[in-house]
């Protein structure tokens, strides 16, 4: 049983998700100065992108 792309576009919407909670955990609760709100928007980035990923499933 192989991936295909929309298994593919699962897998990393998840991953990206994951990564994008991880970041911005790390800006709520690690780094309480400016770095933290970065860390967040970055966070906010992944979950766009994963947003994309999530909408692009069954269409490419």
């Amino acid at each position: 049983m192989g991936m295909n792309k929309n298994t593919v576009l699962a897998w990393a919407t998840f991953i990206m998700i994951s990564v994008g909670v991880g970041l911005i955990a790390l800006g709520a609760f690690r780094y309480d100065e400016i770095a933290g709100w970065g860390f967040a928007s970055v966070g906010i980035g992944f979950f766009a992108i994963a947003w994309v990923f999530n909408a692009l499933k069954g269409r490419v």
